[in-house]
């Protein structure tokens, strides 16, 4: 559980319009992580309607995938903020102090974090040194 996996795909820039009816190959988890912006984990390319689009390939992140147990002991104890009820959804904000992403479906939860900051996840949330 505490090796991170490496996060390959695509950030996209692009108006929301055209994130809305954006179709990735293949198809990934896609964080909205602004409205004009996201990051599609597992995607390879994007089929735009906005000809401004800035597309480029992104693996600067890294991920834990925790099942809901796991993430009710590590991580729900350090938020300070209500997390979405719906799922699957994106939350971001702090946590231990640390910006991260939180992907969250039914059955499990997917902690993303800049590679940079992954020693400090480590230590942070799964009391690993790094």
């Amino acid at each position: 559980m505490l090796a991170p996996d490496r996060l390959h795909g695509l950030r996209v820039v692009a108006t929301p319009a055209a994130l809305d009816a954006a179709v990735w190959q293949p198809a990934g988890i896609v964080l909205r992580i602004a409205a004009d912006e996201a990051l599609a984990i597992g995607s390879t390319d994007v089929q735009l309607i906005d000809p401004h689009a800035i597309v480029e390939p992104e693996s600067a992140f890294v991920g834990w995938w925790l099942d809901p147990a796991q993430f009710a002991e590590l991580v729900e104890p350090r938020l300070e903020w209500a997390l979405p009820v719906a799922r699957p959804a994106l939350a971001q904000g702090l946590v231990a102090g640390l910006p991260l992403k939180l992907w969250l479906e039914s059955g499990r939860v997917l902690v993303v974090s800049s590679s940079g900051l992954a020693h400090e996840v480590l230590e942070r949330l799964f009391g690993a040194a790094p």
